[in-house]
This record gives structure tokens, sequence and C-alpha cells, in this order.
């Protein structure tokens, strides 16, 4: 319960520029120029700061003429602080994927379908980040995929701007498609975005075992029931490696009181709560 309240707030506070929803205008603060750790668009009415993922694909953009130090700087940070931590707490498209999650319909379970499927994210972060900015200089991720950006900035934005209505395009329509897809498909597969298209999560995916702050386990009480590992909805092999959000429910869930929060002093995948099937 806690872990929603600090969604909620990351979501109010990403987007507290509440005027902007009612007037239609994107805020023009200077913390625009700062990035939030979590998927968040930057043209989102409320937005007060930019996104990671967008800002990234815009620097790349722009590397013909400077390197994106700043960007990848800044996602190195975030990435060794917290890791996934940001996609369990941080993430508001996170947050309403879990509550979508919720709706009373039968779920997709994990498998080895699910598992092979998370590794689509890592494609869709080098075609669509680094690629395609590097090739068409344009944000290829942001422009044809982000189901984030479709929600909080694109829908609003053309119903409350009467000028934009006749520029509705084909583009606009796809992006609406594959925000309706990933949005039902959220009711009966748990985050889904999240583990099988998010270039973000891929990001911080490769800090996430060697974060310094996140789900650890005492190995001195861990048996080995790999009842963390089975109840989790993530397609995690071990507790905190990049598939793990931190969401802490194997926490909850361990009946040995071996799973905790804080700094790690080593990795989580070396002790005995991994498993190889």
């Amino acid at each position: 319960m806690k872990r929603r309240w600090i969604q909620l707030l990351a979501a109010v506070l990403y987007n507290c520029h509440f005027t902007g929803f009612f007037t239609g205008k994107i805020s023009k603060w200077n913390t625009k120029g700062v990035c939030v750790p979590g998927l968040n668009c930057y043209s989102c009415p409320g937005a007060v700061a930019a996104c990671p993922l967008g800002s990234l694909q815009n620097a790349i953009a722009s590397s013909a003429y400077r390197f994106p130090l700043y960007m990848l700087g800044l996602l190195f940070l975030f990435g060794l602080f917290l890791g996934r931590l940001i996609c369990g707490f941080l993430c508001p498209f996170g947050f309403l994927q879990e509550l979508l999650h919720k709706i009373p319909v039968p779920k997709i379970k994990k498998s080895r379908v699910t598992r092979a499927l998370s590794y689509l994210k890592y494609v869709i972060l080098i075609i669509f980040v680094v690629v395609i900015p590097l090739v068409r200089l344009e944000p290829g991720f942001c422009e044809y995929i982000c189901p984030a950006g479709t929600l909080e900035a694109g829908i609003p934005l053309v119903l409350m701007n009467e000028i934009l209505h006749s520029k509705i395009g084909f583009l606009f329509s796809w992006k609406v498609f594959v925000l309706a897809g990933i949005l039902l498909l959220c009711m009966f597969c748990f985050r889904a975005f999240c583990r099988f298209l998010c270039p973000l999560g891929a990001i911080y995916s490769f800090f996430n075992p060697v974060a310094f702050f996140g789900i650890r386990v005492d190995q001195e009480k861990c048996v080995g029931c790999n009842l963390c590992v089975k109840d989790c909805k993530m397609d995690v092999r071990c507790v905190g490696d990049r598939e793990c959000i931190e969401c802490g429910e194997c926490k909850q869930n361990c009946p040995h009181d071996a799973i905790s929060y804080g700094l790690r002093i080593r990795k989580p995948e070396g002790g005995k709560t991994c498993r190889h099937s």
C-alpha cells in the first residue's frame, strides 16, 4: 500500500502544472530542463520536467553536433543508485498498468514465452531510441510507439486545441491504436509494456543487479524455497535481476524474512534465490 502512495505522489509531482490541464498549454517552467527518473511525457500539459527517454532520443539526434554527455550521465546516475526500483515506484505509466491489471479478467501467467518476449524491449531500445534518432534525426520511440506520450500529451492536447483537429493523420491514429492495444493487454498481462516494450526499463535493467539501493537477500536466512521467484509477476530468474522492478512483493511473501530493502553489499544473483530452469 505504501508503494501505491509513492507511485501516486510521483505521478502528481511529475505533472503538477495543473492549469495546463484546463488551458491545453504546455508548461514552460525552467524545471523542464531537468529530467524526472520515470517515463513521463515532456509535452503533457501538466508536466513540469522532461522525460529521460525523450531527452535521450533528442540528444542522440543532435549528437552530430554534441555528444549526449548530460543525458547519458543522468541515466547512469539514476540507474546506478536505484536501478529498476524507478520502474516499481516512480513511473506513472507503470502505476496505471498495475491498476488496469486489477480489472477482473482472465490473466496471462508468466512462462517461457513471456520471458522470451521480455528481450523485445532491448530490440526496441536499439532501433527506436538509438538507430532512428541517429539516421533520421527524430525521436523514434516517441514518434511511433510511446503510449505514455499519447495518453498524457497527444490525446489531451488534441481534445483541448481545435487547431490540432485538422492535423490529425495516420500517425496519430496509429499511436492511439498502439495505446489502446497496450492498455488492453495490461488488463490480462501484468505490466506488459514494462516487461516487453519499454526501452527506459531496458536501460535501467543493465544497472539493476549492481544498483546501490534496492531489494537484497540475506543468504543466511534464505533456504532456497524459490517462492520469491515463483510468486513474482515479472519474468525474473533471481530477486533483483534485470527483470525485477523492486516492488517488494517478494519481501512480503518470503516466509523466512530473508528479503529486505537497503544498501547492497553484493550482487543479489549470487545466492539461493536464482532459478535456472
